[in-house]
């Protein structure tokens, strides 16, 4: 039988399985197979905190969904086209979110009474046609996958069954006509040490592409041309990656030594897991007994000349809290890296959630400001790195960066920048070198423009100076208790701060009409979801306005101006409203907050519904 090739502009596929099934490893390389192929992209993994939940349990499924298209896209996709569901807990647990008429492509292998039951199925949705209204697919993967690897020895049942996601990864890769040549590479390169798994996985793979081809269950293929992005160079990259290459930036373009210390911590470890592997650019990385000692370590490097950087999740940004105080005092660069996650406490560690923002700008005691900044995608993570990187090198000050789960997990295409172009960060500072002052060397001297004190290595002839987290006297750096002077300090290190808006853009909005009377304000990770939200209600002659906060501390200079621009402002945000208290406090609007703390990101449908309901736009 003749199979037909469809052309489609864009696909949502999600991948749901097991924990020890591989959907994240397969849902990667069919990412970076995407992303050979030139087309726009988002991804959005999903997995349980538990290391190895119960088998076929309805709390063990991890799903892994890649939105992919021959146009420029925002999100990962409200709902998929496609669901490969590995077993039926993965079916029961995602079906809801399939499109009505979507692809579902199910192991009919695993729908045995057994794993029914652990699923919570009293029947068989394969038999009792709840399912009529989606196009199924059963494929037994098991019985597929173990006859393609007949011969292999060295390897158990269990061990060969192993391999069924890379069967379910050619045949998906056969239907969305992806290359292979680059997955077969990639298969050699991660089992090479184990020749016989290397196999195994190779012989899955290209059953599951010859099974695609020749089987008469699937009629037709499909094929999503390249996106039209700006001529370059592009890698996929997800948010945690691109953290890592600003830091190395950050170290090449400084001439800085980078010293990050961290404590393993979800969503974060991953960026002291990537840093470790570059140390040819001459970065340290340690990973030290607690949180507490990683930031302590990583202030200690800024003390001795270096860039010290730490890097954690919300619990382990409120540990680090009396150390960021004493950054803060002793006016040292540091940059904080937070990868938010659900809380409070150990809340949901895998999830998401924007909760950190009151806490990176209030969490601390004493009055204690800091510059704070908020990356809006994956690829912005290296930007904003960068930035946070010249702001504490320029005015000696402890920088918080906000990320969280949803960056630091997804992926988009990122053109690869050219390095010459990336801000000259030796311009931002200078080592003191001499006396400052009558031929004293005085500590807390302040630069006219910026406030920032001077920056001496330990060890410099006749630098030699008192610092501590005691207060310190204006100038000479001599213990203070004297209450004038410990009110001027306290003003100077905030006056210092809010400085820092005269050297940061101004807020730009995205109005095409000019004429808007409703502004949407969002920071972090919302961009993607808000701004696809404003693209849909403007295709139905909505007119509305978005301005996106990358720099939450101060803000931009401009931000009172705009709000008070627009009749009506609505702030959405992935927690209960921290960003609206901020801008309600400080400009007096009446703002408005569309609000979700579910451990996932806005979808755009959800979002844009959300605003119609504000400006009161009929359905």
């Amino acid at each position: 039988m003749a199979k037909t090739v469809q052309e489609v502009d864009q696909v949502v596929i999600r991948f749901a399985g097991d924990s020890g099934d591989g959907m994240q490893v397969t849902g990667d390389r069919f990412t970076n197979a995407t992303a050979v192929l030139g087309n726009d992209l988002a991804t959005l993994p999903d997995f349980p905190a538990e290391i190895r939940a119960p088998a076929g349990t309805l709390f063990g499924v991890s799903g892994f969904q890649l939105h992919f298209a021959d146009h420029d896209i925002l999100t990962p996709g409200d709902a998929p086209n496609v669901l490969v569901a590995m077993n039926p807990a993965a079916l029961k647990t995602n079906i809801s979110d399939l499109l009505p008429g979507g692809t579902l492509i199910v192991n009919s292998d695993a729908f045995d009474d057994r794993s029914l039951a652990k699923a919570e199925y009293a029947n068989n949705p394969l038999t009792d046609g709840s399912l009529a209204g989606y196009e199924v697919y059963e494929v037994p993967l098991n019985k597929l996958t173990l006859g393609a690897l007949e011969g292999i020895t060295g390897l158990t049942q269990k061990d060969m069954l192993r391999s069924k996601n890379m069967f379910a990864l050619g045949l998906l890769s056969w239907m969305f006509s992806r290359p292979t040549d680059g997955s077969e590479g990639w298969i050699r390169d991660k089992f090479g040490k184990s020749p016989e798994v290397a196999e195994a996985n190779l012989r899955a793979f290209r059953a599951g592409i010859a099974f695609g081809e020749t089987t008469e269950v699937f009629t037709h293929s499909f094929v999503i041309k390249p996106a039209q992005l700006d001529p370059g160079t592009y890698r996929n990259i997800t948010g945690n990656q691109a953290i890592t290459l600003g830091l190395v930036a950050a170290s090449v373009r400084s001439g800085l030594q980078l010293v990050l210390a961290g404590y393993p911590i979800t969503p974060a470890s991953d960026v002291l897991h990537e840093l470790a592997r570059h140390k040819q650019f001459g970065i340290k990385t340690m990973q030290c007994e607690d949180e507490i000692a990683s930031a302590a370590a990583a202030l200690g490097a800024s003390f001795a000349g270096s860039l010290g950087v730490t890097v954690t999740s919300g619990p382990g940004l409120d540990l680090k809290s009396e150390t960021i105080g004493l950054a803060v005092s002793v006016e040292l660069p540091l940059v904080v890296l937070d990868i938010q996650r659900a809380g409070p406490s150990t809340g949901m560690p895998t999830k998401t959630e924007q909760g950190d923002l009151l806490h990176a700008m209030f969490g601390r005691h004493g009055e204690a400001p800091v510059a704070i900044l908020a990356a809006s995608s994956p690829a912005d993570c290296f930007d904003i790195v960068l930035e946070a990187a010249r702001l504490a090198l320029k005015y000696r000050t402890p920088v918080i960066v906000l990320s969280d789960a949803f960056l630091a997990t997804g992926s988009e295409p990122w053109k690869l920048p050219d390095v010459e172009s990336l801000p000259d960060l030796t311009t931002a500072f200078e080592f003191a070198t001499g006396p400052n002052h009558e031929g004293e060397f005085w500590p807390f001297l302040r630069d006219e423009e910026t406030l920032a004190r001077p920056w001496a290595i330990p060890g410099t002839p006749g630098l030699e100076h008192r610092i501590g987290g005691i207060e310190k006297h204006d100038g000479t750096g001599d213990i203070s208790y004297d209450p004038e002077n410990h009110h001027r300090m306290t003003l100077l290190r905030a006056q210092k701060i809010a400085g820092i808006s005269k050297d940061i853009p101004r807020l730009e909005v995205d109005d095409p009409s000019g004429s808007a009377e409703t502004l949407v304000l969002a920071w972090g990770s919302t961009f993607g979801p808000v701004r696809a939200a404003c693209k849909r209600l403007r295709n139905n002659n909505v007119n509305v306005a978005h301005a996106h906060l990358r720099h939450m501390n101060p803000f931009p200079s401009n931000l009172g101006e705009v709000l008070h621009g627009y009749k009506r402002v609505i702030v959405p945000e992935n927690n209960m409203g921290q960003l609206l208290k901020l801008v309600r406090a400080e400009f007096l609007v009446d703002a408005q907050g569309i609000n979700k703390v579910a451990g996932a990101p806005f979808k755009a449908a959800e979002l844009t519904q959300a605003l119609e309901a504000h400006m009161e736009i009929p359905r």
